[in-house]
């Protein structure tokens, strides 16, 4: 039976916990969002239904994706994560997601 994930999404998947600090570390943190293409797009990793999706930054998508995660109780995780992209990656517009999201509520209980 086919998986709902790409070929591609699974070896980037597999890529990020091979490399620096990995998708998954000892002490069981996982890694939300695997940064693609100058922040312009991501792999949103769903712990809450097993999906890595592909999207836009800037989408729609991208903020429900987070919403859905969010309410199932990680939204401090989420946010960390994003100050975290943000630091490391001053120049690829995380700050900006995280501004939006705000915007759209999703962090709010």
């Amino acid at each position: 039976m086919a998986s709902n994930t790409s070929k591609t999404a699974r070896a980037s998947v597999r890529a990020g916990q091979a490399g620096q600090g990995g998708a998954l570390s000892v002490l069981g943190e996982f890694k939300y969002l695997i940064p693609l293409n100058g922040g312009k797009h991501a792999y949103v990793r769903n712990l809450t239904n097993g999906k890595t999706v592909h999207v836009r930054t800037d989408s729609d998508a991208f903020i429900e994706e987070l919403r859905q995660l969010a309410g199932a109780g990680h939204a401090v995780k989420i946010r960390a994560e994003i100050a975290g992209l943000a630091a490391a990656f001053p120049g690829e517009g995380w700050d900006t997601a995280d501004k939006r999201l705000v915007e759209a509520g999703v962090f709010t209980a």
